[in-house]
């Protein structure tokens, strides 16, 4: 069944009921400032780092779900209610949540009496902006009250859900009323070690505050029984110590169909001046400011106040959301899709903006990762960013994988992790991640096949953040691509170190201690386990070096990775094949993974997947064959599953992987993020058909009927969807943040669409599904607008191009043709 709807023409989805399956969300901010917002006003903000710089608390895996947020609370006689509807839950008369690219509105209506609230991040501000709209429609008079509410984290998010006996002693507030209204200033620790402070105001003078929230809930309260809502009268508590929050009393009157709008700004400042001098300190005494420290300075707000007066108004929020409109609509304007088939459209759409926001926060802060526990990954930021690159500017993107670049060691490994604020690798995580370095590769190759920057190579690049060490970008690509060729395995397959892709495969981990994490806990030397994935990556991502080598004037080293992969691809077809699919591993003590021979885990996506993308073996037939294997053994009806029969017992020399139960994550779930891979492995096989078999099977807008079963969002991609031998088979988990975004944008608009970014140029060459007769796609690459109509007659067909205003090589259209538009006919069959 479905809980909303599409409106493709305002390019948001409706969301209908309050109570969705699961919190359905969106994301807000796309610079340093973040808000994840549910489709029931819940969630947090932080900026740039979700650990080291949260604004607002949030309460994962509580009881009830999404347990709190951004709330306004409603008193009208008897009636207290919420716009979106949590946490009262009182039964509203209207309700609806439309996610924006970048926006949310929520609209809702009680006894006469709507509601309609903007939340957004503007455009390289670090706030939020929340604009509440009050219209009375009951036909007589009304007074009511609106009572806001925000709980502050003491920033650091680990050490503020950790270190209570120091955290309830120094909880600090400043509260101040000036002409342009009620400011909440959060001011924990700035004192002493911090040059940062956060608030929270509205643009009118309230009539009541609080800023404890033991006051403001009562002791024993949920928030849905907050003291100061049912009582109608705020504390006005200047918080010392214990938990602050932020919260404003508004009285509001309104005749009949008389409406009032306040603006509320949660903010962020960085300060070098912290403190005001004496005379401006009494200054603001005299006039009435609250501070929780008497000893303490008082806060030089210059900055806040200019955050406040810049949104001071309704008028000047609109301007804002204007500007943040037309930002995305520039940035999904690069790839455009019309198909005929609005789903294949709306993915088209949807999955861009999912590959901005995961971009922006790897897999750092959803609903389902914390935020505290890691930060940006390096494989994942280098896969991510082929979802991006063409949408992005350029600056963006050179600067996020310098930052990954910047984690390397000398030797060509890298920190797994790294903390976007501080661009430190994560030692709690550390590094031996093997197919690590190989992702650095891909993804500055995709980056100069979508720029054509090959300047980028030239830039020098410190290793593990060391200024007195570095190298040139190309180097670092360099001792990466070598990393593997020097961790070699006793079959001539790569070491898996820790574990490749699949963080969960950890065949150096022996633990039987349930204290030990399998993706830290290293038990033996590593010098037998062996991947065949990372094998197959390192041939399919030899193409891209020697190319980047080549642009570098460096032969000699693209001839030397080409003859490797030559080499690693006759590894891979001598002891890598199973005779039926390829091979997953090889374990410490030499035995096979992902094998017939093996009782469970006969067969795993990972290496089909890398496997037919790389085309291994291709002169033998291996790639059709293992599609052929992949469709019998591993797909179900929601999607292909990782790994087929799963394991019904753990495995000690495995790992991770044996010790889910069987269908879900890694052991049979059906893991989204490599689905993909199949699907452009059935593209480079000829299999067009079957490709988009599979990619359908996933594609949340496919999904949004049977989203009881689905229960993650219909508008974005999840992770993982419970295989066919999970009791909840079907069900997805883990939405927004996962390769599955950049993946599957690949596979659509490279390989189904057929139009990829090239060395030389853009090549065009669609294998859209057979219903699709015709498609026009707009694609901007370095520049220039190419207008592509398909004339789709057979979807295995052969393509030709006709193109005006440019010219072609075979495929490709060449880049360099100066012109601003050039129009290409591509008809296959």
């Amino acid at each position: 069944m479905k809980f909303g709807h599409f409106d493709d023409e305002a390019r948001e989805y409706v969301i209908e009921q309050p109570l969705t399956p699961y919190p359905w969300i969106n994301y807000l901010g796309n610079e340093k400032f973040f808000s994840l917002i549910s489709n029931t006003a819940g969630g947090y903000a932080f900026y740039t780092d979700a650990r080291l710089r949260r604004l607002t608390r949030y309460r994962y895996n509580d009881i009830p779900l999404d347990a709190n947020g951004r709330y306004l609370f409603i008193k009208d006689g008897d009636a207290i209610w919420n716009p979106g509807f949590k946490p009262m839950k009182t039964a509203l008369d209207r309700y609806e949540c439309r996610h924006g690219f970048g926006y949310t509105k929520i609209s809702s209506a009680k006894n006469g009496l709507s509601a309609d609230v903007l939340y957004m991040v503007p455009n390289g501000e670090n706030c939020e902006v929340q604009r509440l709209t009050l219209r009375n429609e009951s036909g007589a008079d009304k007074t009511v009250s609106v009572v806001s509410f925000v709980e502050w984290c003491l920033y650091n998010a680990q050490d503020d859900c950790t270190n209570f006996q120091r955290n309830f002693s120094t909880g600090e507030v400043e509260i101040e009323t000036t002409a342009r209204g009620t400011a909440i200033y959060h001011k924990t620790e700035y004192r002493e070690r911090r040059n940062h402070f956060a608030f929270f105001s509205v643009n009118a003078k309230a009539d009541g505050f609080d800023t404890d929230r033991e006051t403001f809930l009562g002791l024993h309260n949920s928030l849905d029984e907050a003291a100061a809502v049912i009582s109608g009268k705020s504390g006005n508590s200047v918080a010392d110590g214990w938990s602050p929050i932020a919260s404003q009393r508004l009285n509001v009157t309104l005749k009949a169909g008389e409406s009032r709008t306040l603006v509320f700004v949660l903010g962020y400042v960085e300060n070098e001046e912290k403190f005001l001098s004496d005379a401006d300190a009494k200054a603001a005494l005299d006039a009435g400011l609250l501070r929780t420290n008497t000893a303490s300075g008082i806060i030089n707000k210059e900055k806040a106040y200019a955050l406040q007066e810049k949104f001071g108004t309704s008028e000047k929020v609109d301007e804002a959301f204007c500007a943040l409109r037309k930002f995305w609509d520039e940035t999904l304007s690069h790839f455009t899709l019309k198909t005929g088939d609005e789903k294949l459209d709306r993915m088209a759409l949807w999955n861009q903006y999912q590959c901005v926001v995961t971009y922006n926060f790897a897999r750092s802060a959803s609903y389902f990762e914390s935020g505290i526990g890691r930060g940006l990954g390096f494989r994942d930021t280098s896969q991510d960013m082929l979802g991006a690159a063409h949408q992005l500017p350029a600056k963006r993107i050179r600067d996020r994988l310098f930052d990954v670049a910047a984690t390397q060691f000398p030797d060509g490994s890298a920190y797994h992790q790294f903390q976007p604020l501080t661009k430190r690798g994560n030692a709690d995580i550390g590094s031996n991640f093997n197919d690590d370095p190989l992702w650095l590769v891909l993804g500055v190759g995709g980056y100069i096949r979508e720029t054509g920057d090959k300047s980028f190579l030239d830039v020098q690049v410190p290793f593990d953040n060391d200024e007195k060490n570095t190298a040139t970008m190309y180097e670092h690509l360099r001792r990466s691509y070598r990393y593997i060729t020097t961790h070699m395995g006793p079959h001539g397959l790569p070491l898996i170190g820790r574990a490749d892709w699949n963080d969960c495969l950890n065949l150096n981990c022996f633990s039987t201690d349930p204290n030990d994490s399998f993706q830290t806990c290293t038990n033996k030397e590593g010098k037998n386990a062996e991947s065949v994935m990372i094998a197959q990556m390192f041939v399919y991502v030899t193409p891209d070096y020697a190319a980047m080598a080549r642009l570098m004037g460096d032969e000699a080293e693209a001839a030397f990775a080409e003859a490797e992969a030559k080499k690693m691809e006759e590894s891979i077809c001598t002891a890598g094949w199973d005779g039926a699919w390829y091979l997953r591993a090889y374990d410490d003590a030499g035995n096979k993974v992902g094998s017939h021979e093996c009782e469970d885990g006969q067969i795993f996506i990972e290496s089909q997947g890398f496997g037919t993308m790389a085309q291994v073996g291709a002169d033998k037939g291996y790639p059709a064959k293992a599609l052929d294997s992949v469709k019998e053994r591993l797909d179900s009806k929601y999607g292909i599953c990782i790994v087929d029969p799963p394991y019904k017992t753990y495995h000690v020399e495995l790992g991770e992987v044996s010790s889910y139960p069987p269908g879900y994550k890694e052991n049979g779930g059906i893991f989204c993020h490599n689905n993909p891979w199949v699907v452009i492995g059935e593209i480079k096989t000829g299999r067009p058909a079957d490709a988009w078999e599979h990619y359908s099977k996933i594609a949340p807008a496919y999904l949004e009927d049977i989203s009881e079963i689905h229960r993650t969002e219909p508008y974005v991609y999840a992770q993982m969807i419970a295989g066919k031998t999970a009791r909840r088979f079907g069900e997805a988990k883990n939405s927004w943040l996962t390769g599955t975004a950049a993946w599957n944008f690949v596979a659509l608009s490279q390989y189904i669409c057929g139009v990829r970014p090239d060395y030389a140029g853009l090549c065009v060459e669609p294998r859209l599904p057979a219903h699709v007769r015709n498609a026009e796609i707009v694609r901007v690459f370095r520049g220039v607008t190419y207008r592509i109509s398909v004339v789709n007659n057979d979807p295995a067909g052969k393509v030709s191009l006709s193109v005006k205003g440019g010219s072609a090589d075979g495929l490709v259209v060449n880049a360099d043709s100066g012109a601003k538009e050039v129009l290409v006919t591509a008809t296959v069959g």
